[in-house]
């Protein structure tokens, strides 16, 4: 078994990173009026599930900490899904933008569902 040693060699951390850049690409075309009420809040719920996998990584030793950060990884991660939603309902995504993103969070929100309920495999 390989040691990750770094929040960044954590899979999940790499394609929540990619779906926040992601999401930082297609909402540039955002219109400047949805700027602090849609624009701001996808990129930093976006943003924040790496922040707080990164800050949960760090606190892996103590296992109580580690899960609690997961789960606000997931509520990022919900809250994320919640905005895309209405980026694509507003419209200013396309369906097929929107149904790759959301599929990403699904698939994101799976691998730290799994991290949480097994928090001694991650430990260093």
């Amino acid at each position: 078994m390989v040691k990750i040693r770094s929040h960044e060699e954590l899979r999940v951390f790499q394609i929540v990173f990619e779906a926040s850049m992601e999401i930082f690409h297609v909402s540039i075309d955002i219109p400047k009026e949805e700027r602090y009420s849609l624009t701001d809040q996808i990129r930093r719920s976006s943003r924040s599930v790496c922040a707080n996998l990164a800050e949960g990584f760090r606190k892996m030793k103590y296992p109580k900490s580690f899960v609690a950060k997961l789960i606000d990884c997931e509520g990022e991660a919900a809250e994320t899904q919640v905005w895309l939603k209405y980026a694509k309902d507003c419209p200013y995504f396309r369906e097929e933008t929107f149904q790759v993103l959301d599929q990403k969070y699904n698939q994101i929100l799976g691998m730290l569902v799994n991290m949480g309920l097994q928090p001694a495999k991650w430990s260093y």
